[in-house]
């Protein structure tokens, strides 16, 4: 079933168009993912899902809500983690968590969503005392308190070091185990890649595709590398006359190959053939960071400051 349904939303800040057509739905229990360049329109669309803007035009619905007409009906649906959150220093991570959780109908139990998150140990300690990766699950427990049935998460992980993303992600898929869709907007692209059933890539204020972390990889470039070492002589012309093959260059004698087919079985057939013995050979995967690049004319950018108002 559908839980997110955006058509054609439209939404500009004086003569900047800041989203321009935006359509996607997202099915109940999936991650989606939505990636694109500072600027492209991806806060401001999940601003606008979560009812804290109002589109020019287009429509959203939130398990068949307008989060415009239907505020109360989505707050209590819907669960948000905002790029940038501010608690008061003192407050507790249980203060927090049972204040948040008497702003709903029908709250998940924050004692639960404690021990979800790792926070029981921390349960008495002010917000001023947490590390950066607890002050994270924190605003993910906060999000998570009103027992919504859908969760946006605005980069998450930005600022935490790698261990503590891993850990982030770990139990983001086990908050999406538990039943609740997520809408995972990030800068990173190892992150989308590992997390997102699907992905929509926005830039310029429109989407510019949808689809499968996988299906994003394959569709970027159908071109393939290989890499090799030889302790022998070879004529070039072995691997050059190859049908699979498009290109070859040698560097302090290692080797890249690059082609498309079946360029790893073609290669080492003919190197074979030649009775030459390749040395740490490798292929080389193609991953998110590369469909972007095709997909938006640019490289990912590493989120150091949050993304400029009105994006």
């Amino acid at each position: 079933m559908t839980a997110l349904e955006v058509r054609h939303l439209h939404k500009r800040y004086g003569q900047h168009l800041a989203v321009d057509d935006v359509s996607f739905t997202v099915a109940e229990g999936e991650i989606f993912g939505i990636i694109g360049p500072n600027g492209a329109g991806k806060t401001t669309t999940v601003e606008s899902i979560a009812g804290l803007r109002t589109p020019d035009s287009g429509s959203i619905s939130v398990l068949g809500f307008d989060p415009v007409k239907d505020r109360a009906e989505v707050r209590e649906r819907l669960g948000v983690q905002l790029q940038q959150s501010s608690f008061p220093d003192a407050i507790k991570v249980a203060e927090a968590l049972e204040l948040y959780g008497s702003f709903y109908q029908n709250p998940a139990d924050w004692r639960e969503l404690m021990e979800l998150l790792g926070l029981t140990a921390k349960r008495n300690t002010q917000y001023k005392a947490l590390s950066g990766g607890q002050k994270q699950r924190l605003s993910i427990a906060l999000a998570l308190v009103g027992n919504p049935r859908i969760a946006i998460l605005d980069e998450l992980t930005t600022g935490l070091d790698p261990q503590a993303r891993r850990d982030t992600w770990s139990l983001i898929e086990r908050v999406r185990d538990t039943g609740v869709t997520i809408l995972l907007v990030t800068h990173f692209m190892d992150e989308a890649e590992r997390l997102s059933d699907r992905i929509a890539v926005i830039d310029g204020g429109r989407v510019v595709a949808v689809d499968t972390p996988a299906q994003l990889i394959a569709q970027s470039s159908a071109e393939q590398q290989v890499r090799f070492g030889i302790s022998q002589s070879l004529d070039a012309s072995v691997l050059t006359e190859l049908p699979d093959v498009t290109g070859v260059e040698i560097t302090e004698g290692r080797w890249l190959v690059t082609g498309r087919g079946q360029l790893l079985s073609s290669v080492a057939g003919a190197l074979a053939r030649v009775q030459v013995v390749a040395e740490d050979l490798r292929v080389d995967q193609r991953n998110l960071d590369d469909a972007f690049v095709a997909l938006t004319g640019r490289a990912p950018e590493t989120p150091e400051t949050p993304e400029r108002r009105g994006e």
